[in-house]
């Protein structure tokens, strides 16, 4: 006959909480990994099926535009109409079709001063003080996060998650005053931390440069994007 109380006092405590504080602790490291990390799954995670999907965004009329090329997986879940995007601000914004970011930016952000850059990024992507305006030539630069504790950081921690996805020949929008500039990549790259040879670099045409952090939410090295106007 089953004692429950015998059965109680078989039971070696000094064990059992041990093995309950190692269950805890294990279960509070996947927990931990998985909110840092979920802005990341979240957006690779959508980005792949925009993918499968054939998911185009277009700040262009959607009528202009060319519909993708169909794919097995668009014919069975139906092909998407492209998504015409709205500018977060025509007064200085940037959007990225491929990887649907579309965010505010905001001028003349002093890069030496940790309080002012990071006080910028809570409100969209920063443009880096002494660096040209869009249509200007020269090296306009664009920096931005992509970072992991994205409770810290507001709603734009992640805004350059997807960068990496882009190639050459990939268009970057970006808008100054009303006026629109159409800036298509041309190289990518990923620097030391320390290197700040992207920031000063000069070039004889509008140029536009995109920085972040590579691995995401790690500043040990830097992955930059360079694209010219068109």
């Amino acid at each position: 006959m089953f004692n429950l109380s015998e059965e109680i006092s078989r039971i070696d405590w000094k064990v059992f909480a041990r093995r309950m504080l190692s269950n805890v602790l294990i279960l509070g490291a996947i927990f931990y990994f998985l909110f840092s990390f979920w802005d990341v799954i979240r957006q690779e995670a959508l980005y792949a099926y925009w993918r499968i999907r054939g998911q185009v965004f277009t700040v262009d009329e959607v009528k202009d535009v060319e519909p993708p090329k169909p794919s097995p997986f668009a014919a069975l879940l139906g092909q998407p109409t492209p998504l015409k995007v709205i500018p977060k601000s025509t007064q200085f914004g940037i959007v990225i079709e491929k990887i649907d970011v579309n965010s505010p930016i905001i001028a003349d952000v002093p890069t030496s001063d940790k309080r002012a850059y990071l006080a910028a990024l809570q409100k969209g992507v920063a443009h880096a003080k002494g660096t040209v305006k869009p249509g200007e030539v020269g090296n306009s630069y664009l920096f931005a996060h992509t970072t992991l504790d994205f409770w810290n950081y507001g709603p734009w921690a992640s805004v350059f998650n997807l960068i990496r996805k882009l190639e050459k020949g990939d268009r970057i929008v970006i808008f100054y005053k009303g006026k629109r500039f159409d800036y298509y990549v041309k190289g990518k790259e990923i620097v030391s931390g320390f290197n700040t040879t992207p920031l000063t670099r000069t070039f004889d045409t509008p140029y536009l440069t995109l920085q972040t952090c590579d691995p995401p939410g790690i500043a040990i090295n830097r992955l930059i994007i360079t694209a010219e106007l068109r």
